[in-house]
């Protein structure tokens, strides 16, 4: 299955959801390889830290869309906001998409310009998957941002919210900069419990 996990937004947190979800797959005897179209390559450079700290599972990474013959494995894919046909090009490829919102409304606007740009490319053919989920949420349980973001992606067409969230935690962004999973950091924490949450209901 080929996953893109994109927004029509930077500062979403897409590139942590991939490299934490490539590796929550790998932990579970999956063939993975993370297609990382973002100029930045953001993915690639974590994905060598943790070559050269030796830890296992290493993650495989690809700079280009899965050959026309398909997709063998899970193939999670990265795109950046500044090649838009890259971007275009992974929607058309895509089996299943996944936009992260952060908690603004202003990200309730990208991403309804998204599904637009997503309705455009595959137009009348068969349609992927496409999940919305918050990530960056606020940590307050009762947070107005978050109650709020959820309820206008319930009335965004094209798009099935998920109700697992990943929280604004520290533990993502530590373990990603040393090349670890959240739930490699800390096997026990709330953000490993959020992530395996959110997996299960995108990958099953």
């Amino acid at each position: 299955m080929f996953t893109l996990y994109a927004n029509f937004k930077g500062g979403t947190g897409k590139s942590t959801v991939v490299f934490n979800m490539g590796l929550w797959l790998a932990a579970r005897g999956k063939a993975v390889t993370i297609c990382d179209l973002d100029p930045q390559r953001t993915v690639s450079d974590v994905a060598e830290i943790r070559a050269e700290m030796g830890y296992q599972p290493p993650l495989e990474i690809a700079h280009g869309l899965p050959g026309k013959g398909g997709a063998g494995g899970e193939w999670l894919a990265d795109v950046g906001l500044s090649d838009t046909e890259a971007m275009r090009a992974a929607i058309r490829a895509a089996g299943r998409i996944v936009v992260p919102v952060t908690p603004s409304q202003a990200d309730i606007w990208a991403t309804q310009h998204f599904l637009e740009i997503i309705a455009e490319e595959r137009g009348t053919g068969r349609k992927p998957q496409v999940f919305g989920f918050i990530n960056r949420a606020d940590p307050h349980p009762r947070s107005r941002e978050n109650a709020e973001t959820r309820a206008a992606l319930r009335l965004l067409p094209g798009i099935k919210p998920l109700g697992p969230k990943l929280v604004q935690r520290l533990a993502f962004r530590r373990s990603f900069s040393e090349g670890l999973a959240a739930f490699e950091l800390e096997p026990g924490g709330k953000a490993a419990k959020e992530l395996d949450d959110l997996a299960r209901a995108i990958h099953g």
